[in-house]
């Protein structure tokens, strides 16, 4: 079977391997569709070569089919549509017994970790399966991963109907972030520097911002007739968006860190001191933040033709990677079947 690897060096490699059987209590997926995210780009970038193993087998972003059933799988048959929720935890550890099975203190993030779904035939737990609603495309439904990811952002923000909402940084999960927050009745706007991506979050219906043009703080306060915004979410992933992250949230308001930040960032501590602002991390997701995800793209509310820049086979994965740093596409899949 084909699949792509990260090899180090910046380089994936499409190679052909052994098909496996599924193991006991394993299912074995033909995967359809596998996008392709930021996270994936810092693998190949060399960022995680600390933790991950090569070659690595990764994405964890994914729609596929049952194949096939190991010994013991119970309640999924051959053909069943699925996507993967790709959290392997311990279930032992202090986070997991407090009821934060997903931010395990052990995690296996399954595609990082452990092998992903750049393969045709993939084998995995029948626990980490999350069956797509009927009739949900399955190039759509590879987008659930970051869906859920935003759900829980937004979840884990305590967002309420009227509330304004500033995101920070407009690529996918930025734009899904919107989304899902005025899905839950906020109003929001959308701080992004590149013109191409306001220009496609403007026709979504979202005002945005390029602070290098307008002065942000005296937008923001305006808009919110001097109050500031009730929610923040940083999700640029630079240093000077944090540090102005502040300065846009109202009285107790809550800033919500979304973006991985690979060196410790400086904040305005007296800011936070003066206004009682709340700072939260929000990290991967729940199994209600999928289920309600595959949800929201079954019934439109998610663009997900405007989201995925494009599909390529799986030949093309290392010039995927190429467009999506030169910021040439919002959403690439992955074609690991060889639909398309």
């Amino acid at each position: 079977m084909l699949t792509a690897s990260y090899v180090g060096d910046h380089t994936i490699s499409v190679t052909e391997l052994a098909e496996t059987e599924p193991g006991p209590g394993e299912v074995q997926l033909a995967v359809a569709y596998t996008g392709l995210c930021g996270t994936d780009l810092h693998i190949v970038h060399g960022s995680m070569d600390a933790r991950v193993t090569t070659p690595l087998i990764f994405g964890h972003e994914m729609s596929g089919t049952v194949a096939a059933l190991g010994e013991g799988v119970e309640g999924w048959a051959v053909g069943d549509a699925v996507t993967v929720m790709p959290l392997d935890w311990d279930g032992t550890c202090p986070a997991c017994l407090a009821g934060n099975q997903h931010i395990c203190q052990n995690l296996n993030f399954i595609g990082i970790d452990s092998p992903g779904a750049l393969q045709k035939l993939w084998n995995v737990s029948a626990d980490v399966l999350v069956r797509l609603p009927l009739g949900l495309r399955l190039d759509h439904a590879a987008l659930i991963e970051p869906v859920a990811v935003a759900v829980h952002d937004v979840r884990r923000a305590g967002l309420a109907p009227g509330d304004r909402a500033v995101v920070i940084g407009g690529g996918p999960i930025g734009v899904l972030i919107a989304t899902v927050a005025r899905e839950f009745g906020a109003e929001v706007v959308v701080v992004e520097l590149d013109p191409t991506r306001r220009g496609q979050i403007a026709e979504l219906g979202f005002a945005t911002l390029d602070p290098r043009e307008v002065d942000q703080v005296a937008w923001v306060t305006e808009w919110t007739g001097g109050a500031g915004a009730d929610v923040v979410f940083e999700v640029s992933g630079a240093a000077a968006a944090v540090l102005g992250a502040t300065d846009l949230a109202r009285v107790r308001g809550t800033i919500v860190v979304v973006a991985i930040h690979p060196t410790p960032r400086e904040i305005n501590l007296q800011r936070v001191f003066w206004r009682e602002l709340s700072i939260l991390g929000a990290r991967v997701y729940q199994r209600q933040d999928f289920e309600t995800a595959a949800d929201l793209l079954q019934r439109g509310t998610i663009p997900a033709d405007v989201l995925i820049t494009r599909i390529v086979p799986l030949s093309e994965t290392q010039a995927a990677f190429a467009d999506l740093e030169a910021g040439r596409a919002m959403k690439i899949l992955v074609d690991v079947a060889g639909q398309k």
